[in-house]
């Protein structure tokens, strides 16, 4: 495996399970906006799909400026993307991605004018892993302070992905 897949591969591993993200687009003021969408696809190669409306916020605000971020938190991960993110129109993948969560957004289905998709595209991620959650980082934190020295804080990594 060629260091830029493995890259890849411990990126997808520490994002696999989290359903939820926090997309980050620039508003028409300049201003970074976060909002929470839904992770439709599982298997991480780089690109991410979100469902959306294609009247909504983040739709208009890439289409000005596609430059985007996406993140991920949990108790004991922490994962920054960095990439660009522009909406596209695939009626199939739409279809494969449709599920009884995305339903209760658009009551409509599938072929709703208004549903369509971001691809987001990552070129590059950080990422903060500390195996063993709390406890982990507790025991971390009261060794340092005992004995002055940095606890093991887990793995942090910065991963080019282009």
């Amino acid at each position: 495996m060629s260091d830029a897949s493995a890259d890849v591969a411990k990126v997808a591993e520490l994002i696999r399970d989290f359903r939820f993200a926090m997309v980050t687009t620039i508003s028409t003021l300049g201003e970074l906006v976060a909002r929470p969408l839904t992770v439709q696809e599982a298997e991480f190669d780089g690109d991410l799909w979100f469902i959306v409306a294609r009247d909504s916020n983040e739709v208009a605000e890439l289409e000005i400026n596609p430059s985007a971020g996406v993140s991920f938190a949990s108790n004991d991960t922490w994962v920054s993307l960095t990439g660009t993110a522009e909406q596209l129109d695939d009626p199939a993948r739409v279809a494969e991605y449709w599920n009884p969560f995305v339903e209760a957004w658009f009551p409509d289905g599938p072929d709703d004018p208004n549903v369509t998709l971001i691809k987001f595209s990552a070129s590059g991620a950080e990422y903060w892993d500390s195996p063993g959650g709390r406890v982990a980082s507790v025991v971390s934190f009261v060794k340092s302070k005992i004995t002055g020295s940095v606890g093991d804080v887990g793995e942090n990594a910065k991963v080019d992905l282009d």
